[in-house]
């Protein structure tokens, strides 16, 4: 029988299409789904597809008995348990670069936009006011950009950025080569007193949680601008309200929010930097392009089908990394297990049991579980398979044909 998958949050059709000519069957729904009804709905699915909407709690992993992996068709995966995910032996996959342009692209757009107060200006023309004024819009050929969270999406708009003529800091807790004239700034602090624009790319941590607050906005150069399009949780909003207000801060573009709503809506939202000037408000739409929805489809799902086809756990968010190659005639075992002592003693005694040969097999652990690959010459996978699962240091076990 082929394995099922249910794909929430309107995740682009080309997923859909390349997974159903993998052979597989494929349900694809608009929304997200609630807890109860997610649960529900993952009865005999044996892979979930979402977005950043879905929340993927504890109580839903232990509900999906049938469920071996996710994926997330997006960067973020703070919305999985992901090491719940781990000890129930669901891998998690992500798409941590198809859409790094498409954010890329409207941070220099919005860079642009907030140094020419271009969203005053449309306001103000649509409502049949002309003011055809140059107070406060400046080029941004010269001007110093932080970038904050120096990965795939902080490198690319530092190269770019500088094809405008800017000149680029960046600050990250881990080492990162930079990238054409980029230059790390030694400290947080250096950075945001540099800076005429701040963007931020970081993921949500508990230690990123109001990064930038009452205390960071004093420090940045007064007429500088912030920009968030990494998580909501990262800025205080009241605070960025606050210091534009007061004017020391001189713009704002924000994509994301601390609550966010669960779908698309005419009214209800607010924030506490609505109607403030220069300030660009987007609906978390910074890698929502056709380009990286489509994407994302195909990279997400490739990860998927080489998973479930060969155990390939190459990219995954909660799982060591294996990937081996497959040989023509053998037979493959993929077993989770507690990493504890004498599970290879355990899992060579049933392989041994049942007269087959290992031909090639890799294990790779964490602190949690060990993750193993088998392949055989004999055509016992499945048996070795259902032995396996017996083990009482095994999370799950399966035989790939």
């Amino acid at each position: 029988m082929a394995e099922k998958f249910l794909l929430l949050e309107s995740i682009h059709t080309v997923a859909q299409s390349q997974l159903l000519s993998e052979g597989y069957e494929v349900e694809l729904l608009e929304k997200s789904l609630k807890e109860d009804d997610l649960i529900a709905k993952l009865a005999g699915v044996q892979v979930l597809g979402i977005r950043s909407k879905t929340q993927v709690t504890p109580r839903i992993l232990d509900a999906a008995k049938d469920l071996v992996a996710i994926g997330a068709f997006c960067i973020g995966t703070n919305q999985v348990a992901l090491e719940h995910a781990m000890r129930r032996g669901i891998c998690v996959f992500n798409a941590p670069f198809s859409n790094t342009r498409s954010v890329a692209e409207l941070v220099l757009a919005e860079i642009v936009v907030l140094s020419r107060h271009i969203g005053d200006r449309n306001s103000e023309m649509h409502k049949g006011l002309w003011r055809k004024v140059a107070t406060g819009a400046h080029e941004v050929r010269g001007k110093t950009l932080g970038v904050i969270g120096y990965g795939h999406i902080g490198r690319q708009i530092g190269v770019i950025a500088e094809f405008f003529g800017m000149r680029v800091i960046f600050h990250d807790i881990a080492g990162r080569l930079p990238m054409g004239n980029n230059q790390p700034s030694p400290t947080l602090d250096a950075l945001l007193a540099q800076a005429d624009f701040v963007t931020l790319h970081v993921p949500e941590t508990p230690q990123t949680k109001n990064l930038i607050g009452v205390a960071e906005l004093a420090k940045m150069k007064r007429g500088a601008c912030l920009l968030n399009l990494s998580r909501g949780t990262v800025v205080d909003l009241d605070a960025l309200a606050a210091a534009i207000k007061i004017g020391h801060i001189a713009g704002a573009a924000v994509d994301v929010y601390p609550e966010e709503p669960e779908a698309n809506s005419s009214d209800g939202f607010t924030t506490p930097i609505q109607g403030l000037p220069n300030v660009f408000l987007t609906p978390h739409i910074g890698g929502s392009t056709l380009e990286a929805q489509e994407s994302i489809g195909r990279e997400v799902a490739t990860s998927l089908t080489k998973y479930l086809k060969e155990g390939a756990t190459a990219g995954s968010v909660n799982f060591p990394h294996v990937e081996l190659a497959r040989t023509a005639g053998t037979h493959r075992v993929i077993n989770v297990h507690h990493n504890v002592p004498g599970v290879l003693r355990d899992v060579n005694k049933i392989v041994s049991d049942h007269d087959a040969n290992i031909l090639a097999q890799v294990l790779s652990t964490n602190s949690d579980i060990g993750y193993l690959v088998m392949d055989f010459d004999a055509r016992a996978h499945h048996a070795i398979a259902e032995a396996m699962r017996k083990l009482p240091t095994t999370i799950s076990a399966r035989a790939v044909d």
